[in-house]
């Protein structure tokens, strides 16, 4: 596509509600069809940001996810480095996509994730106990929003907790678009060489956890090289914490400023209205956004426009999961209007999100428990003053909290 420079700058920035899509995608989204924009090294692509583009985009096997195609977009300097470091089944194509998949599908299964609620259940009140000896007020990402998934995927890979600080300053270099190329490639080399390392322990020492579960009927018998199990462990405990941290700092936002809301989620016995709850909570905030980059392979038509092949392709879930035609009172967040299932937010098609029953779990125990353990929680400062970021999903960096 040729240069120009008159067209809008993608991504755009969440500006006013933190809780909202940035406007201009809201017009794109009501223009109807798909968007060109510019991206930060002037290139062109397209974002979709209607509901049916933006399923048709992420379900149409001639738009690619191979990280490793040099025609791939991207949104920054530091996610141009972090794509092809980002090398394991989220960004490729079948057939190594369900090769890699495949192997870590049962552990992250509803049947799986009901078996850890328990445990789930007992990290959560554990660290809000701690938050209480420390006393109000409190930063609630710092406290909770962050080790609690931390120590979740820590427990399932098999990864020791006290290395979280290190795992969590590299993530945030990792998935930040301010970071430099020299700080992404910093870090992405450090979290392997950690990994590298902890996948040699688990070979002499296998224990009962998913890198273990790798190497010993994977890594063993030529399954997987010990790359691509590195890869795929970094990629797992990034995602496994990340994503889970910014919705439980977004839902506590949301539903603070909102009574009706917070006395449904707090006062619920029900597990499938909870269930229905979380899911709109997914669904109107959509903290997931900016990362799902595809290009083009065969010419095609999405939402009206020709994509030649080579084109970059972006979707809006959070432009989508507002989309009116879809949903009812799409701006509205309506706890009780049952689970909107065909949201969006987790993705849709073969590279819908691995882990979203352990997300749904972690959410459904998080935001009750925190409600009912601490019936006076609120805000510590105005909602204008708190900080949020886009560091690969979107929420508060910090949350300031009292009770």
């Amino acid at each position: 596509m040729n240069i120009d420079a008159d067209l809008p700058r993608y991504p755009a920035t969440r500006t006013g509600c933190p809780f909202d899509p940035p406007a201009a995608y809201v017009d794109w989204n009501k223009a109807g069809g798909l968007r060109r924009v510019r991206l930060w090294n002037g290139r062109e692509a397209w974002v979709a940001t209607r509901y049916e583009d933006v399923r048709a985009v992420l379900a149409d096997p001639r738009i690619s996810s191979d990280g490793a195609r040099p025609d791939m977009p991207t949104v920054s300097p530091a996610s141009q480095v972090m794509t092809p470091l980002r090398a394991s089944f989220n960004r490729m194509d079948d057939p190594d996509h369900t090769r890699l998949r495949s192997m870590v599908a049962r552990d992250f299964s509803a049947r799986r994730t009901a078996e850890l609620r328990p445990r789930i259940q007992e990290m959560a009140d554990d660290l809000i106990d701690t938050m209480m000896l420390h006393g109000s007020p409190a930063d609630l990402v710092a406290e909770f929003a962050l080790p609690f998934p931390s120590l979740v995927i820590s427990l399932m890979l098999g990864i020791p907790y006290e290395e979280h600080d290190f795992f969590q300053k590299h993530s945030i270099a990792l998935l930040d678009t301010h970071s430099s190329a020299e700080e992404v490639e910093q870090a992405g080399t450090e979290m392997r060489d950690f990994l590298r390392e902890l996948t040699a322990v688990k070979e002499r020492r296998p224990g009962d956890d998913i890198i273990s579960r790798l190497v010993t009927e994977q890594l063993a018998v030529g399954s997987i090289t010990r790359d691509e199990l590195v890869d795929l462990a970094l990629l797992l405990l990034i995602s496994g914490h990340e994503a889970t941290t910014n919705m439980i700092g977004l839902g506590v936002v949301a539903l603070l400023g909102d009574p009706v809301q917070r006395a449904r989620v707090r006062d619920t016995d029900d597990p499938a209205f909870l269930a229905g709850a979380v899911e709109e909570l997914l669904r109107y905030l959509s903290a997931a956004d900016a990362g799902f980059a595809r290009v083009v392979t065969e010419d095609v038509e999405i939402g009206g426009h020709l994509l030649r092949a080579g084109d970059g392709v972006f979707v809006s879930l959070s432009a989508a999961n507002r989309d009116g035609s879809v949903f009812d009172s799409a701006d509205t967040l309506d706890t009780g209007r049952g689970a909107p299932r065909h949201h969006l937010a987790f993705g849709y098609g073969s590279h819908q999100c691995l882990g979203q029953s352990l997300v749904r779990a972690d959410l459904q125990t998080a935001l009750p428990t925190l409600l009912r353990r601490l019936p006076e929680l609120r805000l510590a400062v105005p909602v204008e003053q708190i900080s949020f970021a886009h560091m690969g999903t979107f929420g508060p960096v910090e949350l300031p909290v009292a009770w």
